[in-house]
């Protein structure tokens, strides 16, 4: 009898999780694939590191073939499902066209950059989604100082040294955190700048800082950034961006070569192509990730609305915390299939959240005890350490490394801007072609 076929598409938290426990349960009973864009899982929370200088990129991209041992990886992008056929088909990174077959199919698909109908944002704004856009911001950064230093134009220097994030999330606040100690870093080491001011400012629509979370907390937050001054702009968004700045919704116009967009994220376009029955652009599942209609497909992470028990009739937040335990989840209800186990609906417990603010700040709620300065600082590595799935030890080298010299100053311009626009639906890739090529 043959062996089952399963196939994840997507290895972000949830399909690299559902992989790997599935490899471990299965033991040889089922094929498994993995079909991903890129050859690497990315541990997106070190991701703000890297664009600070702090962290080498290789070392938060662990390898799917030496993590996921007896899976296949496929490379290549999922844009089309055929339900009755049972079959993926994908783009390879050649372009070429390919179809997979499947008995069980895991979609954990992910997110990309959640856009908003705002004049001159896809043209100008910059996401925070990979790799790509990681390291394009951080040349960008050192670019920007290295030409308000060459100017003499005095406006033109302002406007260099102005950054401007939009979205107080996780993501907003430590990409600023971040960002505005690797721009006074790299100040410091020009003295014709030693008059500029170097402004970052942190704009979003909510009443505080990191939305959502505990007002002591988010406060600990907002008082870092400010202490460091940046800017914390509340209750205010973008009415429009342009080459050479931005128009703020309180009439404030700031002149900035400089618009990062942090504002959120929204589910994989490859949910919409499916066909399958959506809730708020994520898939519709069950409490045992199920698509109705269809038991042999799950959906996972941030792809899917997977009901939330502890608040009945809404979906789960789009986090990592959630993603790992539903792709999980998801290997072990498949296995249960297979005689392995029992099927179990979804659950979680909240274990808390943490914030890396750079330098020796950061913010936790470790179990929901409120910490903050050193001790969640140490709390923050010690959970991302625990976290990563391998490179433990270089992650923890580019710390110390970090804590004993400075940030790297120079800009490799290996990412230019028209390979990562923020309109895309493959943020972990680089656009290629003469667009990218000839961008400015």
């Amino acid at each position: 009898m043959a062996r089952p076929h399963v196939v994840i598409v997507g290895a972000g938290f949830a399909g690299f999780h559902a992989a790997r426990r599935l490899s471990r349960l299965a033991r040889g009973r089922a094929d498994i694939t993995v079909v991903n864009p890129t050859d690497y899982f990315l541990y997106l929370p070190l991701l703000p590191e890297v664009t600070g200088g702090v962290l080498d990129p290789r070392h938060v991209a662990a390898p799917l073939a030496g993590a996921l041992p007896g899976v296949r990886l496929v490379l290549g992008e999922v844009d089309e499902l055929d339900v009755a056929r049972r079959q993926v088909g994908y783009r390879n990174p050649t372009g070429r066209r390919d179809r997979l077959g499947y008995d069980r199919l895991v979609l954990a698909a992910g997110s990309v950059n959640k856009l908003l109908p705002i004049p001159g944002v896809a043209d100008h704004a910059h996401g925070f989604r990979g790799i790509p856009e990681a390291l394009y911001l951080r040349d960008h950064l050192v670019r920007q100082l290295e030409l308000a230093d060459a100017t003499e134009d005095r406006a033109e220097r302002a406007a260099r040294c102005t950054f401007v994030v939009v979205g107080a999330g996780y993501t907003g606040t430590e990409v600023a955190a971040q960002g505005q100690l690797l721009t006074g870093d790299l100040a410091r080491r020009h003295p014709r700048l030693a008059d500029v001011p170097i402004r970052w400012l942190l704009v979003d629509t909510a009443d505080q800082v990191l939305p959502g979370m505990p007002p002591r907390l988010s406060g600990t937050a907002a008082r870092v950034l400010r202490d460091r001054g940046v800017e914390v702009v509340l209750g205010v968004s973008v009415a429009e961006a342009t080459a050479t700045g931005v128009r703020l919704t309180d009439g404030r116009n700031l002149a900035t070569r400089s618009l990062i967009w942090c504002v959120g994220v929204r589910p994989d376009p490859l949910v919409e192509a499916t066909g399958l029955p959506q809730e708020h652009g994520r898939l519709t599942v069950d409490e045992y990730l199920a698509v109705p209609a269809h038991p042999e497909i799950l959906a996972c992470g941030d792809a899917a609305a997977v009901p939330d028990p502890q608040r009945p009739g809404h979906a789960t937040p789009m986090t990592a915390q959630h993603a790992v335990r539903q792709g999980r989840l998801a290997a072990d209800n498949i296995a249960a299939d297979y005689g392995t186990g029992r099927r179990r609906p979804y659950r979680h417990r909240d274990l808390g959240f943490v914030v890396d603010l750079g330098g020796w700040q950061a913010a936790a709620a470790p179990l929901h005890v409120p910490l903050s300065g050193v001790l969640a600082r140490a709390v923050t590595r010690g959970y991302h350490l625990a976290a990563l799935p391998a490179g433990r030890a270089r992650v923890a080298t580019d710390w110390l490394l970090n804590a004993l010299g400075s940030r790297p100053a120079v800009s490799l311009d290996l990412v230019p801007a028209a390979a990562v626009p923020l309109e895309t639906g493959a943020p972990e890739t680089v656009r290629t072609g003469e667009e990218a090529r000839c961008a400015p």
